[in-house]
């Protein structure tokens, strides 16, 4: 049936390109809800929202600001398809079938390619690598990936060199999602620093050490700290003094949360004062807490392993809260610590099997970085293949999934 309906997918949007139909791409904008959308768009909320199930009534609410996303119209301007997407995994589709409007939630189809480039340190690497990139992604991920095992300020000079090798998913022909760095090298003080993503999908050193082993400082980002981490303070609601045993980050109802480390899920649900909540349970008896959520990221439930980085929930004031703001707690073994203090967990190292695998694909990777270093190639796409898609009328740009 899935096959089915991709088919028909990819036949409709040729067909209706055959006779004079033509896309638009849109950025949702800031404070746009779904329903808001819709009304704008003069469709119907009955049949795209309101007649939906509970789950994809939840979806809907995932659209976030700045998000590109595709309308097809006939040449009387009237509306026959969109694409929305809500992560990188999934999209809305919206259709017109026998002149009723459907909802549909389909996957997101996209091409990824292999990309490198190699750079000369001039001012810092997140600059240098914006000025020669025009990514902020990529010199966000570079930095993230060496922030806790090298010191930049300390021991870079100007005129080292930086490689990075990366996967990049590509939807509709334009970058989409964050990079996935696969091998980076930078050269500091006549010393080669690697990192290397293994099949596991842990980052290790050159000796098959892992070096990714941190929390992340911020489960939102750009979020403004509204309370800290305090054993008295004056509570709003109760009026009296009481322990704060997080950190609160203040930020707008619906602003994405992430997991603050990787682990499994231990609860996904509602409790007491706390409201919605989610635990996450890390390595070395860590546990982190995200209590007052609007809702939960599809799929969030009790048992699923999630990533570092991963979104989980939105920000929301359900339980005993004064606003929209994110509660946040690391505990370890049950006793709480301040989440704001660096935070390592034991590393991985790999043994036997795991580090002669290992070893085998950093051998393939040094020798692209070896190739790169040598010709000093900006933006040398490598290894992989442009995935084939069709394209219509410059718009819409979908995999062939069918073979």
């Amino acid at each position: 049936m899935v096959i089915f309906m991709i088919r028909f997918f990819i036949l409709f949007l040729l067909a209706t390109t055959l006779f004079g139909s033509k896309v638009d791409t849109f950025r949702w904008s800031d404070g746009e809800t779904y329903l808001m959308f819709l009304d704008r768009h003069n469709l119907p909320a009955k049949p795209l929202y309101y007649n939906l199930d509970k789950d994809d009534q939840l979806l809907t609410q995932e659209m976030r600001a700045g998000i590109n996303y595709q309308i097809l119209r006939d040449d009387d301007e009237n509306i026959k398809q969109m694409l929305l997407p809500l992560n990188d995994e999934l999209q809305i589709h919206i259709y017109k079938d026998r002149g009723l409007y459907k909802f549909e939630a389909i996957p997101i189809i996209s091409s990824t390619k292999t990309e490198a480039f190699t750079l000369n340190i001039n001012h810092s690497p997140y600059y240098d690598i914006i000025r020669e990139t025009g990514s902020k992604k990529l010199a966000e991920i570079f930095v993230s990936s060496y922030k806790y095992s090298l010191n930049f300020k300390r021991d870079l000079r100007k005129g080292d060199t930086l490689i990075m090798i990366y996967d990049q998913k590509y939807r509709l022909g334009k970058p989409f999602s964050m990079p996935t760095l696969k091998v980076a090298m930078i050269e500091m003080k006549n010393k080669q620093h690697y990192i290397y993503l293994n099949d596991d999908g842990r980052y290790y050193d050159e000796k098959g050490n892992e070096i990714e082993g941190f929390l992340l400082a911020r489960p939102v980002r750009g979020a403004r700290i509204s309370s800290r981490f305090t054993k008295r303070r004056f509570h709003p609601i109760l009026k009296k003094w009481k322990a704060h045993l997080g950190v609160d980050y203040a930020a707008r109802r619906g602003t994405p949360v992430v997991a603050a480390g990787s682990g499994r899920v231990t609860h996904a649900g509602r409790l007491g004062a706390y409201g919605k909540l989610i635990k996450i349970r890390h390595a070395d008896g860590y546990e982190t807490r995200y209590a007052h959520l609007k809702s939960f990221r599809r799929g969030i439930k009790r048992g699923k392993y999630v990533k570092k980085g991963h979104t989980i929930g939105y920000v929301g004031s359900t339980g005993r809260s004064t606003g929209p703001h994110l509660h946040f707690e690391l505990r370890k073994r049950g006793r709480a610590t301040n989440p704001l203090r660096v935070v390592q967990v034991t590393t991985k190292k790999l043994k036997g099997k795991e580090k002669k695998a290992f070893l085998k694909l950093k051998d393939n990777y040094d020798q692209n970085i070896g190739i790169h270093l040598k010709n000093k190639t900006i933006f040398t796409k490598v290894s992989k293949p442009d995935t084939v898609c069709y394209f219509f009328n410059g718009g819409f740009c979908e995999q062939d999934r069918l073979n």
